[in-house]
């Protein structure tokens, strides 16, 4: 069964917070709405309200790929944690590989070694390619590759376990051929996914095969100053049953 893109972008989330902030993770439903519409390391954005969040994640407890925490150990509410390793019986590697993909839509083998740099080290693009194949080998396939579209110098990846967002886009000279970001030619207005409320504006990816050391640093530094959001959610959280156990 192919998940929802709202499950989809849920389960990428758990994946990446847990590989990136560990001492935050699992998640409370606050800190995981606040990632699942986080504006960087998305493509694309997308808004989900709460009750998304709530319907994706009842999906995939039913589907068996994420668990209910209950409260314990001085924390007040339920948090949620992802078993996509244990449910297909994969490592951190492949994992990360397909949590950049949830988040990020179809990428060349360059861009995911670049992406997966704050979850797993990969030595070579050669290393990222190998697993992406054994990913594609598995008798249930969590990825394909994707036939060379004119104009790009690289194959995508695209993972399988989910639905991909749909974008809205605008301003191409063909409505019946979206552009593909990276792609020559391309003039790629921003893309908008709304769910639950309030719509949300990102621009597409740029052409990652010799992408400059700065853009790469940038995403590092977007991405940090989005753990240190959820970090401070999570002090705040931990006050607040603090005062409650002290009857405030």
């Amino acid at each position: 069964m192919t998940i929802s893109p709202e499950g989809g972008r849920i389960l990428g989330c758990l994946v990446e917070k847990q590989l990136t902030t560990p001492q935050q993770y699992p998640l409370t439903m606050n800190a995981l709405s606040l990632a699942c519409s986080q504006a960087t390391n998305r493509d694309p954005v997308m808004s989900m309200g709460e009750d998304a969040v709530q319907g994706a994640l009842a999906e995939l407890k039913e589907l068996h790929l994420v668990r209910f925490v209950l409260p314990s150990h001085g924390r007040s509410v339920i948090r949620y944690r992802h078993v996509l390793d244990e449910a297909h019986g994969l490592d951190t590697l492949r994992v990360a590989l397909l949590a950049v993909l949830l988040l990020r839509g179809p990428q060349t083998s360059g861009e995911l070694r670049a992406r997966t740099g704050r979850m797993a080290e990969f030595d070579t693009v050669g290393d990222v390619h190998a697993e992406l194949e054994v990913l594609a080998a598995l008798p249930e396939p969590l990825v394909r590759l994707l036939p060379r579209r004119p104009g790009q110098k690289e194959e995508r990846w695209q993972q399988l376990l989910a639905v991909e967002p749909e974008a809205t886009v605008t301003g191409h000279p063909d409505p019946a051929v979206p552009p593909v970001a990276g792609e020559a030619g391309d003039h790629r207005v921003p893309d908008l996914v709304t769910v639950g409320r309030g719509p949300t504006v990102t621009t597409g990816d740029e052409e990652e095969e010799g992408r400059p050391d700065l853009e790469t640093r940038v995403d590092t530094v977007e991405s940090e100053l989005a753990a240190l959001r959820e970090r401070v959610v999570g002090l705040v959280e931990a006050l607040d049953a603090l005062r409650h156990s002290l009857g405030e």
